[in-house]
C-alpha cells in the first residue's frame, strides 16, 4: 500500500490564512508587518525564491522591502544597508538571500543582522538559544517540517528519528528541535558508515543532503514517515530535468507511512514559516 502525503501546499495555504488575519490584527493596532530582502548578484534560483518570497507576503497583506545589488557590490554596502535596516523600527524581519559572492564573508554578513530581526534564525545567538531550548527564531525548513509532523498527529516522543546531513540551515537545528520533543536522534552525513543501517531503524527519516534520490526504498523502515528537504532535478532518464527530492519518491513510498513530494511538501513550508517568523517579530515590537 502507497504512503500518504504530507501537502506541504494544503498545510501552507491553512497557516497563511491565520497570518493573514495575524497581520490585520497588528495593522489595526498601528502596526505593519514588513520583511526586507536583500539579494546580491544574478543566480536565477536566489531570483526565483526571492520573488516568491515576496509574493507570499504581499499575499496576506505584509509589505516587503527588496534591495538588489551587482554581483561585483563591494561588501560595505551590503553592511551599511543592514544596519539601516536594523536601526528602522517599521522594519521587523531581515533576510539575506544565500549564497553570497565569493568576496562576501557569509558569516559575518548575518552576523550583521540585529538578533530580534534575524527571521531566518541563522544568528549565532539564535542559533544558541535554540540549542538552549528557549529559540527567538527556529529556521525556517525545520520550522515548517516540524509543523508538518503536528499536523498528521506524528508521534515524536520515544521515536527514533534520523536527519540525513548536517548543514546549519537544515540539519543541526532539525536535529535539536526533534531532540527537544524527546526523539531519539542520529544526525548522519557523507563520512557515515553504512548509512543505510542507520535510515532503516528511522521512525521519522529525514533527508537534507542535496543529493537526487540518494535514499532509496530498500534503506526505509515499513511504516516510516520521511521527510525530504531536497530540491534536485533528475539528470537522466525520460523526467531528466523535472524536480526531485534526496528520496526516491517512487520506491519510497511503497514502504513508507506518510512521505513527502517534491515539489509541493517541504518547500512552501519553508517561505510560510518565514512569514510566521516576521509576524512574530512584529508582535514582538508592539508588546
Amino acid at each position: 500500500m502507497s504512503a500518504r502525503l504530507i501537502d506541504g501546499n494544503a498545510l501552507s495555504t491553512s497557516i497563511r490564512g491565520q497570518l493573514a488575519e495575524r497581520a490585520a490584527v497588528l495593522k489595526a493596532k498601528g502596526v505593519t508587518p514588513c520583511l526586507a530582502v536583500i539579494l546580491v548578484g544574478e543566480d536565477p534560483a536566489s531570483q526565483v525564491y526571492v520573488r516568491n518570497k515576496v509574493n507570499a507576503c504581499e499575499k496576506i497583506g505584509m509589505p516587503s522591502l527588496q534591495d538588489v545589488y551587482p554581483v561585483d557590490v563591494d561588501p560595505a554596502v551590503v553592511f551599511a544597508r543592514i544596519a539601516a535596516l536594523n536601526a528602522d523600527p517599521a522594519v521587523h524581519g531581515i533576510l539575506v538571500q544565500l549564497p553570497l559572492p565569493k568576496h562576501f564573508d557569509a558569516t559575518a554578513v548575518l552576523a550583521a543582522i540585529a538578533p530580534d530581526k534575524d527571521v531566518d534564525g541563522f544568528h549565532a545567538e539564535n542559533v544558541g538559544s535554540l540549542m538552549q531550548g528557549k529559540s527567538r527564531f527556529i529556521p525556517c525548513t525545520p520550522y515548517g517540517i516540524m509543523k508538518m509532523l503536528a499536523s498528521e498527529g506524528v508521534r515524536i516522543a520515544g521515536a527514533e528519528a534520523v536527519v540525513v546531513g548536517r548543514s546549519n540551515i537544515v540539519g543541526k537545528p532539525m536535529a535539536m528541535l526533534l531532540l527537544a520533543q524527546n526523539a531519539t536522534v542520529t544526525i548522519c552525513h557523507s563520512q557515515t558508515i553504512d548509512l543505510a543501517f542507520h535510515t532503516r531503524r528511522a521512525d521519522i527519516l529525514v533527508a537534507a543532503i542535496g543529493r537526487e534520490r540518494m535514499i532509496t526504498g530498500d534503506m526505509i523502515k515499513r511504516g516510516a514517515t520521511v521527510i525530504d528537504v531536497g530540491m534536485n532535478r533528475y539528470s537522466s532518464g525520460p523526467k531528466q530535468g523535472k524536480l526531485c527530492g534526496d528520496v526516491d519518491f517512487d520506491t519510497a513510498r511503497e514502504v513508507a507511512g506518510l512521505i513527502t513530494p517534491v515539489p509541493g511538501g517541504v518547500g512552501p513550508m519553508t517561505i510560510t514559516m518565514l512569514l510566521a517568523n516576521t509576524l512574530e517579530s512584529a508582535e514582538r515590537a508592539l508588546q
